[in-house]
């Protein structure tokens, strides 16, 4: 690790636009005093924020560990660290953090870190990260695993893989990952809360419009009145589950949004079933967030345009809470499936645009163009 000359550490935050450069400027605020305080010596950093996309065209963590040596090298960093919200993977592994002592870099994969309390998680790791990768590091090409600078006891939660020496195709010599069904899961929220599937609604819309323009008139339909008062709390929870499914199923069909590995290697099926995974949860959590949307605008309609004596002339039921309730819910499910309907008028591009982060579209803009090629030739 290098110092510059006039004593002060230079530590680039090498972010991916987006969620990571978002993170990485959150950072860059208080990190030069953490770093100062928990060093000690009277050490000084200087802490930069670089967006830039470093992950374009690829997944593999040595091809990104080289990318980022060259960058450092380029502008004469002492430390980078890369930020990126595209999981990546280790001989099968899904990797935290990588880590280059002799050449001051670190990778973070952020979805590594789940989906709670992300931006402090992150700076957990990154404080770790620049402190193990400036403190003095042990000499000795047979040293022991020992040897490596130890990061903190955050980043030690994972699990340590090569500690050693590594071939010249690579440039780590640490990396943490996370295994199991508790590292799969971890990595899954991660991705998800990285594709902000809250943001579905506003992006769908004329799926939206269609929803809203259904709800509107099914209000007002005494056949629609009838049907939700004599209907069972099953019933309702049956018609909720199958236009939320209907409409989820629409979206990943119509958008083109499974993915399909052009690969045959276990490895690859693992990352194929992880970011379908993330599909089906990124866009069943923003069709739920519709739904619960669609009832409330619908209570709201009907609060103002419903009247309680042709109600009760319809259905023989006077207009109660609970009314309003049942017939916003059963209007919410009928509306969803116009909602799915209308789905159809947008394009591929704009369901993508609405389900996935910056680095999800680029990746999967990457294969189908890819795929598009190998079917050319």
């Amino acid at each position: 690790m290098r110092v510059s000359s006039e004593g002060v550490t230079v530590v680039a935050l090498l972010a991916d636009p987006d969620v990571p450069t978002e993170i990485a400027l959150h950072l860059a605020q208080t990190l030069p005093t953490r770093l100062a305080d928990k060093s000690g010596q009277g050490r000084r950093f200087d802490v930069k924020v670089v967006s830039e996309p470093f992950t374009a065209g690829t997944e593999d963590p040595a091809t990104l560990m080289r990318r980022i040596m060259d960058r450092g090298s380029a502008e004469n960093w002492d430390i980078v660290v890369a930020l990126t919200d595209l999981p990546l993977h280790s001989h099968g592994r899904k990797l935290v953090v990588n880590l280059s002592h002799e050449h001051g870099l670190a990778l973070l994969s952020l979805p590594s870190l789940g989906g709670l309390r992300l931006r402090t998680r992150a700076g957990r790791v990154v404080e770790e990260a620049v402190l193990g990768l400036a403190g003095p590091r042990a000499t000795g090409a047979e040293g022991p695993p020992q040897s490596q600078p130890l990061l903190g006891p955050f980043v030690r939660r994972f699990a340590p893989i090569r500690p050693g020496p590594v071939g010249e195709e690579e440039t780590d010599d640490l990396r943490y990952v996370v295994s199991g069904p508790r590292g799969y899961l971890r990595v899954l929220v991660g991705m998800v809360r990285a594709n902000r599937p809250w943001r579905l609604a506003t992006g769908l819309s004329k799926a939206l419009a269609a929803a809203l323009a259904t709800g509107a008139i099914a209000t007002l339909d005494s056949t629609v009145w009838s049907l939700a008062e004599a209907l069972s709390a099953p019933r309702l929870v049956i018609a909720m589950v199958g236009s939320v499914g209907l409409m989820i199923g629409w979206l990943i069909v119509d958008g083109e949004l499974w993915h399909r590995s052009a690969e045959g290697s276990p490895e690859a099926k693992q990352r194929a079933r992880l970011y379908n995974a993330s599909t089906v949860v990124t866009v069943g959590i923003g069709v739920l967030v519709c739904y619960v949307g669609l009832m409330v605008i619908n209570f709201v309609w009907a609060l103002f345009i419903l009247n309680d004596r042709v109600f009760a002339s319809t259905t023989r039921t006077q207009l109660h809470a609970a009314e309003y309730w049942t017939l916003s819910w059963f209007v919410a499910s009928v509306a969803t499936v116009g909602g799915a309907l209308g789905s159809g008028l947008e394009s591929d591009e704009a369901i993508r645009a609405a389900a996935y982060s910056k680095r999800e579209q680029e990746r999967r803009h990457m294969l189908q163009d890819e795929h598009d090629d190998q079917r050319a030739t």
